[in-house]
C-alpha cells in the first residue's frame, strides 16, 4: 500500500506564500507587501531588505543553498542563474549567509545570449530581471539541492521586454483598467480590480526511456520523423479515460506531490485519446501565476519522468496518425470581490452587463482573428491544427444554443425576451437520479468556445508557453471594452445606448459565431464565404504580429512597442527555420545511416534466400521472394532519390538570407521534401524484418510503457 498523503499539509509547502509571509514578516511590512500584491503597485524599496532577509531565513531553514531569478526568455522555456547565499567569509573563518533587498528585486543575466530579434546586439550584454512579487517565490528540490526561485520579468538595458512575462503583466493592467470602466457604468463601485483568470489543461505523452534513446528523431526533434502505424492505434477509443496503468499511476502520483508542494493546484488527471497520452488540469489562477505554474507543470512532467524510466513528450505531434497534444487555455475575467464578468446567470437575455462583455469579446476576436491564431502558432502545432483532433486553423467562436438564440432574437427583433433553459435529463433508470441538464452542449471542434462562464481557447500547443495567447486575449478584450466605455460614458441615456451597442456589435460580428462541426470541409468553404482568415501554418500566421491593427492596438495599451513586435517576428521566423533544419538533418542522418543500410541488408537476405532456393530446387516457385525483393528495391530507390532531394533542399534553404524568406523556403520546399522521404521509409518498415529495423516502432513506443 502506498504512503498516505495529506494534501492539505503538502500543498504550498515549498512556497513563500501569504501564510509564510504573515508568520515571518513584521506586521507593517506584511501589510505593505500584501497591498503591493493586491493593488499591483510598485514595491516600496524600504521593505525590500526585510522581505529578502525573511525569505532567505525561510529558504535556508528548508535546506536552500542558492537562489535564482527564474524568468521566461523568448526561447519559450525558463532560464535561471544560481547564486549561493554565501557572502564574504567572516574574520573567524566561518561563512556569512546574506541576501539583500537589491538581490531580491533585481538581477543581471547576460541579455545578448538570449533571442532578442535585433533588440540587442551581440556586444550589448546587459539585461535586468525584476521580481514579480504577485507570483510567489518557491523552493525547488532536485539533484542540485534546494534552490530559492524568484519569479521575475526580463528586460533589456534600454527597457524593451525580452521575455514572456513583461508583456503579460502589461496586458493584465490594460484589461483591468478598461473592465473597471465598464463595471462603473453599471454602478459597481466596490470592485477594485479585474483580473484575467486562466486554467491551462496540459496534454503529454509518456514513452519508455530506453526506447526513447534508440530514436534520434525523438532526441533531436521531439517527434518521430519516421514511423508506420501499428495494427492498432486509437480507433477503439479504449485508452480515453481508461484505467491508469500502475507504472503511469506511480508517475502521476509523484508529479502531483511535486506540484502541490510548489503550490500548483493540479486537480484532474486521466488517460487521453491516444495510447500513451495523458492530461493534467489545474484549478484557475491569476493569469501570470497560471503562466508560471504551467511552466512548472511542464518542467515537473519531464523531470519526474526520468525518475520512473520514462520520457515525457510535450511535442504537439510526436506520432503521425494518432492524436497530438494541445493545451486548452481557459480564460475569464473576475473581480477582486468574486464577480465573474463571463457568468451569464440563469437568464442571460436579462443580464445586460454580461451581454455587453460578450459582444465586446466577439468583436475583439473577429477584429483580431489573425492575431489570436498567431498567438498559438508554433512549429509543432502545424501538424496538429485542423487534423480532425484539434480545432481548425480558422478562428471561430462557439457560444452554444442558448446564447445563439439570444443573439438571434436581438439581431432579428432588437429585443431578447427569453433564454433557453437546460431542463432535466431523464436517464430512464429508476435507481438513477434525474440530472440537471446544461442549457447548451459543448463543442470540441471549436477553437474558441464559451463553456458556461469562461472561454476555452483550444488552439494552444502542448509545448508552448501560454503567455502569448493570454497577452493577446487580454489586449484585444481591453481594446473592445475601451471602445465601448468611450461611447457609453458620454451617452445621455445609458440604458438605450448600451442596448443599441449590444445589438450593433452582435450583428456586426455575428460571422465569427459558429456552433457546428469545425472539422468538416463544408465549414472551410463557409468560413471563406464569411471572410474569416484561414492561416494554415506558422509561417503564414507570423505577419499578424506587425499588421497595422496589431501595432496600433499594442502600442495604445503599452503592451508592446513596434520594435518589440518586430523583434518577435524575427525570432519566430528564425525559430521555425532552425526547427525544420534540425528535423531535416535528423531525417538525413537516420535515412542514410540507419534505415537504408537496414533495408539493404534485408534485400541482401532476400537475394541470398532466392539464390539458395533456386540452387536447391530449380523448379520451386520463388515469385514471393522475387516480388519482395523488387518491392524493397523500389522503395530503396525512392528513398535514395528523396534523400538527395531533401539534402539539396536543406542546403539551399540554409544559405538563404532574410528570416522571412528562409522560413518560407523551409515551409514550401523542405517540409514537402521531408514528407517525400518519409513515405517510402514507412513502407519499408512494414516489410523489413523487425530484428533488422534499426529503431523501436510506433507499437513499441506507445503500447510498451
Amino acid at each position: 500500500m502506498s504512503e498516505v498523503i495529506n494534501v492539505a499539509e503538502l500543498f504550498g509547502r515549498n512556497v513563500f506564500n501569504e501564510t509564510v509571509m504573515r508568520e515571518r514578516l513584521p506586521k507593517s511590512v506584511f501589510k505593505k507587501l500584501k497591498k503591493t500584491i493586491e493593488d499591483g503597485a510598485e514595491l516600496d524599496p524600504s521593505i525590500a531588505d526585510v522581505v529578502a532577509h525573511a525569505m532567505k531565513d525561510w529558504a535556508i531553514e528548508r535546506g536552500a543553498t542558492h537562489y535564482t531569478h527564474w524568468f521566461q526568455p523568448l526561447t519559450g522555456i525558463t532560464a535561471e542563474k544560481h547564486d549561493s547565499f554565501i557572502s564574504a567569509p567572516a574574520a573567524d573563518g566561518k561563512v556569512i549567509m546574506e541576501f539583500s533587498g537589491k538581490e531580491l528585486v533585481k538581477g543581471e543575466p547576460d541579455a545578448s545570449s538570449f533571442p532578442s530579434g535585433g533588440l540587442r546586439a551581440t556586444f550589448e550584454a546587459r539585461g535586468y530581471t525584476a521580481w514579480d512579487c504577485t507570483s510567489p517565490a518557491f523552493l525547488r528540490e532536485d539533484a542540485i539541492g534546494v534552490t530559492l526561485c524568484i519569479p521575475t520579468a526580463f528586460c533589456s538595458y534600454t527597457g524593451e521586454a525580452l521575455d514572456k512575462k513583461t508583456p503579460l503583466l502589461r496586458s493584465m493592467e490594460a484589461v483591468d483598467e478598461q473592465a473597471l470602466r465598464i463595471l462603473k457604468l453599471f454602478g459597481n463601485t466596490t470592485s477594485k480590480r479585474v483580473t484575467p483568470s486562466v486554467g491551462a489543461e496540459q496534454e503529454y505523452f509518456l514513452v519508455d526511456h530506453d526506447k526513447y534513446l534508440q530514436r534520434k528523431d525523438l532526441i533531436y526533434a521531439g517527434r518521430t520523423l519516421f514511423g508506420a502505424m501499428p495494427p492498432k492505434g486509437q480507433e477503439l477509443e479504449d485508452h480515453y479515460f481508461g484505467s491508469i496503468r500502475e507504472r503511469i499511476a506511480a508517475y502521476m502520483k509523484e508529479v502531483n506531490e511535486e506540484l502541490w508542494k510548489l503550490g500548483v493546484p493540479a486537480k484532474t488527471q486521466h488517460n487521453e485519446v491516444a495510447p500513451a497520452q495523458h492530461e493534467l488540469a489545474p484549478i484557475f489562477e491569476q493569469a501570470n501565476v497560471a503562466v508560471d505554474h504551467n511552466q512548472l507543470v511542464m518542467e515537473t512532467l519531464k523531470k519526474v519522468a526520468g525518475r520512473h524510466g520514462l520520457n515525457c513528450l510535450l511535442h504537439e505531434k510526436p506520432f503521425a496518425g494518432v492524436n497530438g497534444s494541445g493545451k486548452h487555455n481557459n480564460w475569464s475575467l473576475t473581480t477582486d470581490d468574486g464577480i465573474n464578468l463571463l457568468n451569464p446567470g440563469e437568464t442571460p437575455h436579462e443580464n445586460i452587463q454580461f451581454l455587453l462583455v460578450l459582444s465586446c469579446i466577439l468583436k475583439a476576436v473577429d477584429n483580431h482573428a489573425d492575431l489570436l491564431r498567431e498567438s498559438a502558432a508554433d512549429v509543432g502545432n502545424d501538424h496538429r491544427l485542423g487534423a480532425n483532433e484539434a480545432p481548425p486553423a480558422i478562428i471561430s467562436v462557439f457560444i452554444g444554443e442558448q446564447l445563439e438564440d439570444v443573439v438571434d432574437q436581438l439581431c432579428s427583433t432588437g429585443e431578447a425576451t427569453r433564454s433557453k433553459a437546460g431542463g432535466t435529463l431523464k436517464t430512464g433508470v429508476r435507481t438513477l437520479p434525474d440530472l440537471f441538464k446544461d442549457a447548451t452542449d459543448r463543442n470540441r471542434t471549436s477553437p474558441f468556445a464559451f463553456t458556461g462562464n469562461k472561454f476555452e481557447f483550444r488552439m494552444v500547443g502542448s509545448s508552448d508557453s501560454i503567455s502569448s495567447p493570454n497577452v493577446v486575449l487580454n489586449t484585444i478584450a481591453a481594446e473592445a471594452l475601451k471602445e465601448a466605455a468611450d461611447i457609453l460614458e458620454k451617452a445621455d441615456d445609458f440604458d438605450t445606448a448600451v442596448h443599441d451597442m449590444i445589438k450593433e456589435q452582435l450583428c456586426a460580428h455575428r460571422r465569427i459565431i459558429f456552433n457546428g462541426n469545425g472539422y468538416s470541409e463544408a465549414w472551410v468553404e463557409e468560413a471563406e464565404r464569411r471572410g474569416l482568415p484561414n492561416l494554415k501554418s506558422m509561417v503564414e500566421a507570423i505577419p499578424a504580429l506587425t499588421s497595422d491593427a496589431s501595432v496600433k492596438m499594442f502600442e495604445e495599451f503599452k503592451v508592446f512597442t513596434k520594435a518589440e513586435l518586430e523583434s518577435r517576428v524575427e525570432i519566430e521566423y528564425e525559430a521555425y527555420s532552425k526547427a525544420i533544419n534540425i528535423e531535416a538533418k535528423t531525417m538525413i542522418d537516420m535515412a542514410g545511416k540507419q534505415i537504408i543500410p537496414s533495408a539493404v541488408k534485408y534485400a541482401s537476405l532476400l537475394a541470398d534466400s532466392l539464390g539458395k532456393v533456386k540452387a536447391a530446387c530449380p523448379a520451386a516457385d520463388t515469385s514471393v521472394q522475387e516480388e519482395l525483393l523488387i518491392e524493397v528495391s523500389a522503395h530503396l530507390s525512392d528513398m535514395k532519390v528523396a534523400l538527395a532531394g531533401l539534402t539539396d533542399a536543406a542546403e539551399k534553404c540554409a544559405a538563404i538570407e532574410g528570416n522571412k524568406e528562409q522560413a518560407t523556403a523551409y515551409h514550401d520546399e523542405v517540409v514537402p521534401a521531408m514528407a517525400a522521404l518519409r513515405a517510402p521509409a514507412d513502407k519499408l518498415e512494414m516489410m523489413v524484418d523487425k530484428e533488422l529495423w534499426p529503431m523501436p516502432s510506433y507499437g513499441d513506443l506507445i503500447f510498451e510503457v
